[in-house]
């Protein structure tokens, strides 16, 4: 009898193959459950050595069970961009980053896509939007003219109760929209909010958060990077679940739709950095080792004062990166509403990929720590119970780029080899410096105008131009064939909200 192979020689990268688009490299020492890795054979190849080594100093460091790999993974901060970090005893801001709930959120219009086929249209559109979401670093309601006035006491009250009813109306946000979020609200460490209140008072009272009121006037906007907003046609996939699951979904084919993408803006970086340098700081007094030496894979034990600090200022940003899109989507929707009088939308939902949050994991609660990885929750997953989509898993939004589209997807069961996750979007290929330097400007440009796709920059920004991404086909056939999940829709750009600034590092 002829035995199959069942440790097939791991690739030049380390990655040993088990499947068409899944893989495992080996825990350091063999110590424990290997790192799973999703990606076709192109996919796994083309991971790069920091990569590779970041995931396996992640992987190995304290308390750590379960660490995957995804098929958008690159190089991050202390963790790969595209990984998810999986710990029953501590808690890790490095595998959430500094840009803390980075998300996305899609928006439904009732509008046919025709409606925005005319340029003069969407450069009407460009504008509104533009006078009421800035982008840039930096940048917030002051900046334009018909944004929110969004002082202190409001600021207070969203980074503490997130999308409440009570928030919402006061900034104009239909409340039922809290009903699409993956997470309308965050608790501190005890899962009280009065945790939030009492650190954030301690933060202002003491003098570290020197500029509360100028970062929460940041809501309502995109700032810079890899940040965007798009306007979309929506084309579902032509099948009976697939149609099925976009009307649960509310998605509406050949209808317009708006795809966001941003975070939690100055107010996240200013307490995640902060966080960074303080265990920085304790675990050079203390003299305690870093895995791999990398002083961004800091971490606390779960109970500790330091894990406690941490839960609580990541719940604040949270809570800070909800509302914030909230609020766009609702200036969003007031901008086509005054260029094109009786557009109606909604919401179709809004869900992170640079976050930790508690889950239950091989039946116990674990810290589920995703940076540049989103949730896929199948139907019938216990924590989908009282939600619209407990029948159908919740929807799951994939930005590419530009020219190749973007995603809606749905979680099949097979979802729960990866801790029920998937990947943040296409991924990056190539460095920001790397296509700043080795890309052509006019071939830049000149591929939006043969897409007919309009954009609010003179110059789009070289290191966030498509051909700096992997490719998303392949990212989104290793998807599918490790068995995570199923297209729903394709959304095609129509035109780009964008900011050419430097992005914050680390955002995902």
């Amino acid at each position: 009898m002829v035995c199959k192979n069942m440790n097939p020689a791991p690739t030049l990268s380390g990655i040993h193959a088990t499947g068409e688009a899944t893989g495992f490299i080996p825990a350091p020492g063999n110590n424990g459950k290997p790192i799973t890795v999703i990606g076709t054979a192109k996919i796994r190849e083309a991971f790069d050595a920091k990569c590779i080594e970041q995931a396996l100093n992640s992987r190995g460091a304290p308390g750590v069970t379960d660490l995957i790999l995804n098929p958008d993974a690159h190089c991050g901060y202390g963790a790969p961009v595209g990984c998810v970090l999986v710990s029953p005893t501590h808690i890790y801001p490095g595998p959430v980053g500094v840009d803390i709930k980075c998300s996305m959120s899609l928006l439904q219009l009732d509008l046919p896509a025709d409606a925005v086929v005319d340029k003069a249209t969407r450069r009407a559109l460009i504008t509104a939007i533009m006078e009421r979401t800035p982008t840039g670093a930096g940048k917030g309601q002051r900046s334009v003219k018909k944004g929110r006035n969004v002082g202190a006491d409001l600021g207070r009250r969203v980074a503490t109760e997130g999308a409440s009813e009570g928030v919402c109306r006061e900034l104009g946000i239909p409340p039922a929209w809290a009903q699409r979020c993956e997470d309308a609200f965050h608790l501190g460490h005890n899962n009280q909010q009065d945790d939030l209140a009492t650190r954030l008072d301690m933060l202002i009272s003491t003098g570290k958060f020197p500029k509360f009121e100028d970062k929460i006037r940041q809501l309502g906007s995109y700032g810079g990077g890899n940040h965007f907003g798009e306007c979309e046609a929506v084309q579902i996939a032509d099948n009976d679940r697939a149609r099925r699951t976009a009307k649960v979904f509310g998605l509406r084919d050949g209808c317009v739709a708006f795809l966001s993408h941003c975070g939690s803006r100055g107010f996240g970086y200013h307490l995640a950095n902060d966080q960074f340098r303080t265990l920085q700081n304790k675990f050079a007094a203390w003299n305690i080792p870093l895995p791999g030496n990398d002083r961004e894979l800091v971490y606390a034990p779960l109970g500790t004062p330091e894990a406690d600090n941490y839960i609580d200022d990541l719940s604040l940003g949270a809570n800070f990166a909800t509302v914030n899109h909230m609020l766009i989507n609702a200036l969003v929707l007031e901008a086509f509403q005054e260029i094109i009088p009786g557009t109606r939308g909604s919401l179709v939902y809004f869900i992170s990929h640079n976050i930790a949050r508690r889950e239950i994991v091989e039946n116990r609660e674990n810290w589920v720590h995703r940076k540049g990885a989103t949730r896929a929750f199948p139907a019938n997953h216990h924590a989908l119970k009282n939600t619209p989509f407990y029948e159908t898993g919740h929807p799951i939004l994939l930005p590419g780029n530009p020219t190749a589209g973007s995603c809606v997807m749905v979680a099949d069961a097979g979802a729960e080899k990866s801790c029920f996750s998937v990947n943040h979007g296409a991924g990056r290929a190539k460095g920001r410096k790397a296509a700043i330097r080795e890309f052509d400007q006019k071939t830049v440009d000149d591929e939006f105008i043969t897409h007919d796709i309009l954009s609010n920059c003179r110059t789009y920004p070289k290191d966030e131009a498509p051909a700096a991404y992997k490719d998303f086909n392949e990212v989104l056939s290793s998807v599918k064939l490790a068995g995570l999940a199923t297209e729903v829709a394709r959304l095609r750009a129509r035109f780009v909200i964008k900011d050419s600034d430097e992005s914050t590092r680390g955002a995902a």
